[in-house]
């Protein structure tokens, strides 16, 4: 299964001068942890709710500190046409919990979650789940399946 097939692709981003208090907001409004910081059609950073809250609200900077304050500087991303297997593998080695990925061209196309990687391995999950308790098939042991 690919990134693309399980990717949000509704993705916000924020300018690296939008306020702290301004991307806490949108995080509110769309009821995300993160969101891409973007320096006119490249990925710039990204700004989580804990960037807000360690780096800025935990030493005293108030509402009106810019997102490039306290986003993190260091962009971990996928492509979409990479295995999900892959990613979230490498997502557990980096500690992360989502990626902004990008197409060919490196520009932002969606954002992959942990959240994203369980659905996607839960339908996996249903799928075998579904063809295993179907009844008969080669390795039935219903009475009418022996020979």
């Amino acid at each position: 299964m690919l990134v693309r097939d399980n990717m949000t692709r509704d993705v916000r981003t924020v300018a690296p001068e939008t306020t702290i208090q301004e991307a806490a907001r949108l995080m509110a409004e769309a009821d995300v942890g993160a969101l891409p910081v973007a320096a006119g059609d490249r990925l710039a950073g990204i700004v989580t709710d804990r960037d807000i809250a360690v780096r800025a609200v935990a030493i005293g900077r108030g509402p009106a500190t810019t997102v490039a304050a306290v986003m993190s500087l260091e962009v971990l991303y996928c492509h979409e046409d990479e295995d999900i297997g892959h990613i979230s593998a490498n997502m557990a080695e980096n500690q992360v919990r989502r990626l902004p990925v990008v197409d060919v061209d490196k520009r932002l196309v969606g954002i992959i979650s942990l959240a994203d990687i369980a659905d996607a391995r839960a339908s996996e999950a249903g799928e075998a789940l579904e063809g295993i308790t179907r009844p008969g098939g080669e390795r039935s042991q219903s009475i009418e399946g022996r020979a």
